[in-house]
């Protein structure tokens, strides 16, 4: 994204569900202060949503064209889920709990997933997010967009290897074979290769950048934690967790290799003209005074959507005004302490 005084940086954006609206958040921010230059996005699932989206914003009307195109996207989001039988409870409603937890619809399509694929429950591969990119995003323009790069991760079903769709590449089916959780959708085919979601390899993928952008300096939008304090004991909350643990793997794996890289060059044992010493940041969405429970990734009510995306925007301004000075020369997160292994073995940070 041209910008003559600002300063270059790429973005991961993690996926999340309707979390993901916390990221358009954080974006709508970035783009308003026009201070950071983004030159690659590396997105999954609803990451890899709002990079497209951004994109083909972008490419049409620059930063302002990227924030009107991420409100459309998100508001024809939610439109969609007025006719989905998953909607909070009347007490959820009262006490201000954005839960699913309770919701008749969540519950019994919670069961369904549990003893039915979507091969079963859904043979005609319906998915209303298909219908909403393909009407909102104009993915030839996309493709033709040069002020920024995008790399979309997905799962290769066959081999279980993350496959990275650059920006010529792009499609609605790369876009939905990132987001495609396979208790719920049936994997997505391209060129004969069926994909699921590209969080169980990269959530997001960062390797793209150290070769594909200029830029050191990359910028995490993360909204699923590493760590918890409280040990989960209901099952819902103990399969929710191991999602979480699962989603995070090959995002730990990437930032022990970044750390590992980063002090053999400290050390001397590695060459900087071979290896890049990458600056890590971090905006994080975090427990607010309303806990966002894992069941709160299917609300899509407009108010939640708009909540999140103040939330991301906060965060985001409280981040440029800590941390933005620092965009090219030192990072930001002690890459060090989030991976270190305390005596028991167990991972430290966030």
């Amino acid at each position: 994204m041209p910008n003559p005084q600002g300063m270059l940086i790429n973005l991961a954006l993690q996926g999340g569900g309707s979390h993901g609206a916390f990221t358009w958040g954080v974006l709508d921010a970035l783009l308003e202060r026009g201070t950071l230059d983004i030159e690659g996005i590396s997105g999954t699932s609803a990451g890899a949503m709002n990079a497209v989206v951004l994109a083909d914003g972008f490419e049409e009307n620059g930063a302002e064209g990227a924030r009107e195109h991420l409100h459309r996207f998100w508001k024809a989001v939610s439109d969609a889920s007025n006719f989905s039988p998953v909607q909070r409870t009347l007490l959820d409603m009262m006490f201000g709990n954005w839960s699913m937890d309770m919701s008749p619809g969540y519950l019994i399509g919670d069961v369904m997933t549990r003893f039915y694929s979507p091969y079963d429950y859904n043979p005609l591969n319906l998915n209303p997010l298909r219908d909403i990119l393909e009407e909102l995003v104009d993915f030839e323009r996309v493709r033709r967009c040069k002020g920024v790069k995008l790399f979309l991760g997905a799962t290769n079903v066959y081999n279980g290897k993350v496959r990275v769709f650059e920006t010529s590449e792009i499609t609605a089916d790369s876009v939905l074979a990132s987001a495609c959780l396979p208790s719920m959708f049936q994997a997505v085919e391209i060129d004969g290769i069926p994909y699921w979601d590209g969080g169980f390899m990269g959530n997001p993928v960062l390797f793209p950048f150290f070769h594909g952008t200029k830029t050191d300096d990359i910028l995490l939008v993360q909204i699923n934690p590493i760590s918890r304090k409280e040990i989960p004991r209901s099952a819902r909350d103990i399969h929710n967790r191991v999602n979480e643990i699962t989603f995070n793997a090959s995002l730990l794996r990437e930032l022990r290799a970044i750390e590992f890289v980063s002090r053999k060059l400290k050390e001397g044992v590695l060459s900087p003209d071979e290896y890049s010493d990458v600056r890590m940041h971090r905006i994080a969405l975090v427990d607010t005074d309303a806990p966002l429970s894992a069941s709160s990734k299917v609300n899509a009510e407009w108010k939640f959507l708009t909540y999140l995306r103040d939330l991301g925007r906060e965060a985001a301004l409280e981040w440029c005004r800590e941390n933005e000075q620092h965009v090219g020369k030192k990072p930001t997160i002690r890459l060090e302490e989030e991976i270190a292994y305390t005596m028991q073995g167990e991972l430290t940070g966030y």
